[in-house]
């Protein structure tokens, strides 16, 4: 649950409560907006109620504001079932100094509301809106929570309910006055986006010289252009500068030297770099170095580095130890934004083919505000004569800059600039709402290397190719005006126009619609945009995916997404379905549907399914936007026909899997001991209770299941269920308690001592190595004590979850700690003695701990008799209740019981233990996932868009893009070209398809292919061959139909919606030369 908040003028509770708060509710409420500009309130209201008595929150006076959300003076707890992707990016500590952190934002048009958009999902304590200008149709191309009903309103009063929506924890203003610097002095941060040069210099200097200092951000998005200035003060801390976690290593030996050379072992790369301080634990022999005391590393390779010390008089290095990294807080000296325009220093650069643009971008904006000073208003699009106007003050301002001056100015550059200066386009607004708002972060935390201190970006290659007639830049007085500003009035149409599959409505999905929406895209009747998601909303989706509400948990993604994006634009025409896109649903998506589609969007998180789409966009020659985040780390991928690779062709190397070995019996690391507990808490309440009823639901087919299989599986699963239905089978929580406890017994006491009994601790290796050298750890049996709180927590957990799968009522005193003890003392825990011969698993190539043996189908026998006599004691209809892991309710004790094995695990083998929340990221597999990457990678998406939809662009005009802000780095190249195959006078790449219009035998196909100098070999159709030229009794079917043998052999049923088959044939040309040909479609009907 949110945190409650105190009512603000005009809530009302479902529920009165004696202390005057209210939970949230899952429903929209109405609230007071009424704005006082001065005692004698004279401003316009807006939702005000004549009933009600209270007056709106008024902030520190003369401010004209609303406030809205609680403000009781505590910083609210962190909600982490909402926040838990968050919090695997930033932390507890980072997330805490947000939550007490106040924010203005001043300018509510596009840029402004996508920044407070950001900022409120992340959870700043407090964001001040301020904007004095209304709101005009020109607006709407940007600004997502305007509708043409706040036409004439105030910008910043007509979002702040809907903003306010996101986020019920942070408290929002709205300020409707001019700004004065008194006014700046209650933030930690202030952001203008919207503010002339002479305005901003005066304020950035009041916040640079202010105690503390206030961070200031200025930034500005004009047509295809976006400005960013940062300064965060005269000695600004980064606390850290990339958010990694800490490198670590395992020591394997270490050199009495000056310098000393540590190696480590090869398990990973070390991933050191010169420079890097590090401290030393663990290290047996030369103890000198566990004293905490933080090293340089000098010559840092791949398994090695130099240390900046000198060991030669330390202790000899016997065995152990671990390195690990210690990260260092970095100071920043920004300068005034008076200064920096004189003296920017280095730009930060997205685009190397442009290293030259950012210089002539500083001039350009400073040229844009004196334009704006002298004229009172920006040039108009299309206009020549406002264009060399803006060129000459660019020229001027050039001439008085000395040395520095840009060498060259491009006149064709500033034109297009000039043109569209007054347009705030959505894609721009989207993208630097993600940097700006991570700025904001950046600032209020010290989390993250800030952005220094100027960063310039264009986009011109969005633009069409061809020449624009100016009178297509005309408005229309439409909501598109701005963006027809830019593009001209004829392209719009064909945005409205565009047919379009979004395969996703998640954290990308919601900002792709609201980008769609407001771009225009599939907003007439010729248009449509189909959607299609089979996942429910959650709690934990609403801190990125911005147009679910609270009181939308349960609902399907896509059809709430459909509806909040047709409330942005009401002429969207949208579809929403349910439907995995995926081969089961080729009914649905079938191939009438593929070949209407102008452009498929991505917003998928798993790299199957992008294959998959991937795949289908290849077969029907269709582009694909690709896009995905991690963290503060975002990447697109454009995917255009016979222009680029496909998705499909580079993939990541897959994630290094710990060896099964190491994972049950010698792990060392933390990510080990999660991994054994997750699949030790599925096999104990998830498989093995599904197991035993799969058994009891048809005892003599599964018996005999078993007995066909006859292997070592079969074997195990037998003796899991007689375990579950007999010898540990609970019918009281007092049995469940017991079975709890002696489960702690067998994994963290017996077990270690028969590991350490079948390999002693001065065990050695066949080569006579010490058995228990790096990466071992040798473990050490846990006594347990009903005094140590992790391990009764542990039991009580277990024992709940016993009980649940049972159909065992919780007693109350379950949950109290004094009577679980209690209880446990009562358990009869039998002593353990260690066995000789027992075979314990080390080879790491190993992917079973099941041993098979010659008598396994006798055992197996034994064991159906005995779980046939067992199951005779189990009342009529009896089933267990297995238990699916649910890692985002922090109520139903899953992550006490992983945490509580992993934790227990770490204890025996001296591995630092981990509190839930980060067992919850490791174990739950949580993708970390923050609003502000996200909003940024679907801007860059969206601007490639234009360019698809346009048509007629080159490869060069495309742009691939890995941006990570923590640090920040945006890096944006062409795509690479697919890669082109030939034979004799053909030439054809991943992207073609040859087609056949005629129902031929497999032996005119055969011909077909030899005209061409090809001779095949082999045809396949699925994962049936329908031909191979060393089958013999192949040679009968030459005069069959292809489609026939398909039918026939593959057993394939071509649907009606569908008039070719596909086969795939292996060629080899005249010399023997095996050739790649494209597949093969036979249209028969």
């Amino acid at each position: 649950m949110l945190p409650t908040r105190k009512r603000a003028a005009g809530d009302t509770a479902d529920n009165d409560v004696d202390d005057g708060t209210e939970t949230l509710l899952k429903k929209p409420r109405a609230v007071d907006c009424s704005i006082p500009l001065s005692d004698s309130n004279t401003g316009s209201s807006n939702n005000s109620s004549s009933n009600n008595n209270h007056s709106a929150v008024d902030l520190v006076r003369p401010y004209p504001v609303v406030a809205m959300a609680h403000n009781d003076g505590h910083p609210p707890e962190i909600d982490e079932d909402l926040h838990s992707r968050q919090l695997a990016v930033y932390g507890r500590e980072t997330m805490r100094r947000l939550f007490a952190s106040n924010v203005l934002v001043s300018g509510i048009q596009g840029l402004g509301v996508e920044i407070a958009k950001n900022l409120i999902l992340a959870g700043v304590k407090s964001i001040t809106l301020h904007d004095e200008g209304t709101v005009e149709l020109w607006d709407l191309s940007s600004n997502f929570y305007f509708s043409e009903n706040d036409i004439g309103k105030n910008r910043a009063l007509a979002c702040i309910q809907k903003l306010q929506e996101l986020n019920n924890a942070v408290v929002i203003s709205a300020l409707t006055t001019s700004l004065s610097k008194e006014h700046l002095s209650k933030f930690q941060a202030v952001v203008f986006t919207d503010i002339g040069l002479e305005k901003a210099i005066e304020f950035d200097d009041y916040c640079h010289n202010h105690q503390p200092p206030i961070s200031f951000i200025k930034s500005e998005v004009r047509g295809l252009f976006g400005s960013v200035f940062c300064d965060f003060g005269p000695k600004f801390t980064v606390i850290d500068v990339d958010g990694e976690e800490p490198h670590t290593g395992i020591i394997a030996s270490i050199s009495n030297d000056n310098p000393a050379l540590v190696s480590c072992v090869d398990d990973e790369r070390l991933e050191f770099q010169d420079g890097d301080l590090v401290v030393f634990s663990e290290v047996q022999g030369m103890t000198e170095l566990n004293d905490g005391k933080p090293r340089k590393v000098k010559n840092a390779r791949p398994y090695s580095f130099t240390l900046e010390e000198d060991t030669a008089k330390f202790g000899p290095y016997e065995k152990g130890g671990i390195v690990m990294q210690v990260k260092q807080p970095k100071v920043l000296n920004f300068k005034r934004l008076r200064d920096a325009l004189r003296d920017p220093g280095d730009f930060l650069l997205s685009d190397f083919s442009k290293f030259d643009r950012p210089p002539l971008l500083h001039l350009a904006f400073q040229a844009l505000d004196k334009f704006i000073c002298e004229m009172g208003r920006f040039p108009v699009a299309g206009s020549e004569e406002d264009a060399q106007r803006l060129i000459a003050l660019a020229t001027s301002i050039n001439e008085g800059l000395g040395d520095g001056k840009v060498e060259q100015i491009d006149k064709k550059l500033l034109r297009h600039f000039a043109y569209g200066s007054r347009a705030v386009l959505n894609p721009m607004a989207a993208m630097f709402g993600g940097i700006v708002g991570q700025e904001v972060v950046k600032a209020c935390s010290g989390k993250f290397h800030p952005l220094f201190q100027f960063f310039y970006f264009d986009s011109v290659e969005s633009l069409p190719t061809e020449p624009m007639d100016f009178s297509d830049l005309k408005p229309l007085n439409s909501r598109y005006d701005a963006q027809i500003s830019v593009f001209g009035s004829k392209l719009q149409k064909k945005f409205e126009e565009a047919k379009i599959f979004l395969v996703g409505s998640g954290a990308l999905g919601c900002e792709f619609l609201k980008n769609l929406a407001l771009m225009g895209v599939c907003c007439s009747s010729q248009g449509k945009l189909t959607i299609t998601d089979d996942d429910v909303i959650e709690k934990s989706n609403l801190s990125r995916q911005f147009l679910f509400r609270d009181w939308n948990i349960g609902q399907a993604k896509s059809t709430v997404a459909a509806a909040a994006a047709g409330s942005i634009n009401p002429h969207l025409r949208i579809e929403a379905l349910q439907n995995r896109a995926s081969p089961e649903t080729e009914n649905v998506f079938d191939d009438a549907f593929w070949e209407s589609l102008d452009v498929v969007v991505n917003a998928l998180d798993n790299v199957n399914a992008r294959i998959y789409m991937d795949q289908r966009c290849l077969y029907f020659q269709k582009p694909l936007l690709e896009s995905g985040t991690l963290g503060a780390k975002c990447n697109t991928q454009m995917v255009i026909p016979h222009l680029t690779e496909n998705y499909g062709a580079s993939r990541d190397p897959p994630e290094k899997q710990a060896p099964m070995c190491t994972v049950h019996s010698f792990p060392h690391n933390i990510d080990h001991c999660l991994t054994w507990a997750r699949s030790e808490f599925e096999g104990l309440l998830e498989k093995t209770p599904a197991e035993a009823n799969t058994y009891l639901s048809n005892p003599s087919e599964y018996t005999s299941a078993m007995k066909s299989a006859g292997d070592a599986q079969a074997r195990d699963l037998l003796e899991r269920v007689i375990e579950c239905l007999d010898r540990e089978k609970c019918d009281t929580f007092q049995d469940c308690v017991t079975w709890a406890r002696l489960k702690f017994e067998d994994y963290f006491a017996n077990r270690v001592k028969q590991l350490t009994f079948t390999f002693p601790e001065d065990a050695a290796t066949s080569t006579g190595a010490p058995f228990w050298s790096a990466p071992k750890r040798f473990p050490r049996p846990l006594q347990f004590s009903s005094n140590d709180p992790g391990h009764l927590h542990f039991v009580m957990a277990a024992s709940i979850l016993r009980a649940e799968t049972f159909g065992i009522p919780i007693p109350d005193w379950a949950k109290n700690p004094r009577e679980l003890a209690s209880a446990v003392e009562r358990v009869l825990v039998p002593d353990f003695q260690p066995k000789k011969g027992v075979k314990i698993v080390t080879d790491e190539k190993a992917t079973s701990l099941s041993t098979a043996s010659g008598d396994d189908a006798t055992v197996i026998s034994e064991l159906i008799t005995k779980l046939e006599r067992c199951t005779e004691n189990l009342p009529p209809g009896f089933r267990m209740k297995p238990i699916q892991f649910e890692k985002d309710d922090d109520t139903n004790y899953h992550m006490d019981v992983i945490a509580g094995l992993a934790n227990m695990r770490a204890r025996n083998y001296s591995i630092p233990e981990v509190d839930k929340l980060k067992a919850k990221f490791i174990a739950g597999r949580i993708i970390p996932a923050i609003a502000t990457s996200t909003a940024m990678a679907t801007g860059l998406v969206c601007l490639e868009l234009y360019k698809v939809l346009a048509g007629g662009h080159k490869l060069e005009d495309y742009r691939n893009t890995f941006a990570n802000l923590a640090l920040p780095l945006f890096s944006m190249a062409e795509p690479v070209q697919p890669k082109v195959m030939k034979h004799r006078d053909m030439s054809w790449t991943v992207w073609d398809r040859w087609v056949i219009r005629e129902n031929m035998t497999l032996r005119e196909l055969l011909k077909w292919l030899k005209e061409r100098g090809l001779n095949a070999y082999s045809i396949s159709c699925g994962t049936c061959l329908l031909y191979n030229s060393m089958f013999p009794r192949h040679r009968e079917r030459m005069d069959r139909r292809v489609v026939d043998l398909a039918r026939e052999v593959a057993k394939v049923e071509v649907p009606q919606y569908r008039n070719h088959l596909d086969v795939v044939v292996a060629c080899e040309d005249d010399d023997d030369n095996d050739i790649d040909i494209p597949l093969i479609s036979i249209y028969f009907r």
